[in-house]
């Protein structure tokens, strides 16, 4: 069975591709903690490379050295042996390992090893000590490095007697882990200490911009002065260059919109009063309701057109602000029942949201007899859901009925005998405040709007 060129790479690539999601899963999401990763985790990788290197070669010179002594000194004492008399030689070995070398030995008879001990993989001492030995004395020996973790046993075999020979294990090996654990914790702390403080200060420009741009989306003016690194402070004046531009074209829009609107408005004037002073007759009272519609669509356009430019966010009590809307709606005859939970002061454009909200009852109280408002916020958003008994939109048609012109041929029809502009005027100021309108089916067994603010 063949197996293709590509085919053969497809599993490791795969694997890879596993890897790094799971790598980009694990890994911190924002700005600030992938910042102090990467200055802090080089430098500690570093640190503990380059520290590990030389603490290990340096303990093992040391340990080389001091197993050198300690081989020598216990060669020294061999020699000693052989060379006097050896029940005088025993006691005064003894005493002058005590006293001098700071070792106790012990003569033993005369009788087989022990049997060799497993090797440590990490045993300095136990390699330096056994080639030492083998080196400086030549006779068989037996190492125990393990047993006793401050001391070493060391056991010779000579012609007549076996030498033992217990040392502290100091004396042949050098261990600063601790020094090194606290080398290393002390800096790393350092150096986390003063990457943190580094890069908030660099980190807060950042998130100040972020929190100026979200605040303007939400048709707020936030106060904001480029601070920070320079390519900070660049995306900051490319923020206020763009904001400007913004501004200016709300404004000749605005402009625009003013003179079209008082133009126009003086054109359906004079024909008000034309018609006014003719005779009052069925032609007449058509010709009139001609105006009206035409100066009733004339304002939705421009209302649709004008958006919410030129009006300010304002803290408002979003209570009493639906308690208006309903106190509206009974006004022309419509029950409306209200509930919100939450805190109820939010920064909205009132004008603006409350055209949103009238729509959006109104375009229920169009197709239904009971209307319903409920409201909540929490601590990131403001929503409101107005729900009808009426016939509903098709879940196929909920995206159309918010472009403008778009008229509905089933019994549910927004802005009926309008100009199809209400639910498009509504869904613009939701976005505007950087929200959105959202079309569900209700409880109450009609259409269901929920308008979701960030606040």
């Amino acid at each position: 069975m063949s197996i293709s060129f590509p085919a053969a790479f497809e599993q490791p690539r795969s694997w890879w591709r596993g890897f790094w999601r799971w790598l980009a899963a694990i890994l911190p999401k924002g700005l600030y903690a992938r910042s102090a990763l990467i200055v802090i985790a080089p430098m500690v990788i570093l640190q503990c490379v380059l520290t590990y290197v030389f603490m290990e070669r340096h303990w093992q010179l040391v340990t080389n050295r001091l197993s050198t002594v300690l081989t020598q000194d216990i060669a020294a004492i061999i020699d000693l042996y052989h060379a006097e008399p050896q029940d005088m030689a025993r006691n005064a070995l003894v005493r002058i390992a005590q006293e001098r070398l700071k070792i106790d030995i012990e003569f033993l008879p005369l009788a087989p090893l022990p049997p060799a001990l497993p090797k440590p993989f990490f045993s300095i001492v136990d390699a330096a000590l056994s080639n030492e030995i083998r080196r400086q004395i030549g006779r068989p020996f037996w190492l125990d490095t393990v047993g006793r973790s401050t001391f070493i046993e060391i056991r010779i075999q000579l012609e007549d007697a076996i030498l033992r020979v217990v040392a502290y294990r100091s004396a042949a090996y050098a261990s600063n882990s601790h020094i090194f654990l606290l080398w290393m914790v002390g800096t790393s702390f350092v150096l986390i200490v003063v990457a943190t403080a580094f890069l908030r200060n660099q980190i807060k420009p950042i998130l100040l911009l972020a929190g100026a741009a979200e605040a303007f989306g939400k048709g707020r003016d936030p106060e904001f002065r480029p601070r920070g690194a320079r390519e900070v402070r660049q995306a900051g004046y490319a923020f206020i260059e763009m904001r400007r531009r913004i501004e200016r074209a709300f404004e000749q829009r605005t402009a625009m919109l003013n003179g079209v609107s008082h133009d126009l408005r003086t054109i359906l004037t004079r024909f008000k009063l034309s018609l006014a002073m003719l005779e009052e007759s069925d032609e007449t009272q058509d010709l009139q309701r001609d105006v009206e519609e035409m100066q009733r669509m004339l304002e939705a356009y421009l209302a649709f057109a004008r958006g919410a430019a030129g009006e300010s966010a304002a803290e408002i009590d979003m209570h009493d602000f639906l308690d208006d809307l309903r106190l509206a709606a009974e006004r022309r005859g419509h029950d409306v029942k209200i509930a919100f939970s939450g805190d109820p002061v939010v920064a909205v454009r009132p004008d603006a949201f409350k055209r949103c909200l009238s729509n959006l009852i109104g375009n229920a109280q169009s197709h239904a007899k009971h209307v319903s408002i409920e409201a909540s916020r929490d601590e990131r958003f403001l929503t409101i859901h107005v729900d009808d008994d009426g016939p509903g939109i098709p879940p196929a048609r909920r995206e159309d009925v918010f472009r403008p012109f778009v008229r509905l041929d089933e019994s549910r029809n927004q802005d009926l005998g309008g100009t199809g502009l209400g639910l498009a005027i509504a869904l613009d100021i939701a976005r505007s405040h950087g929200g959105d309108i959202t079309l569900s089916d209700s409880p109450l067994g009609g259409l269901r709007a929920t308008v979701r603010v960030p606040v």
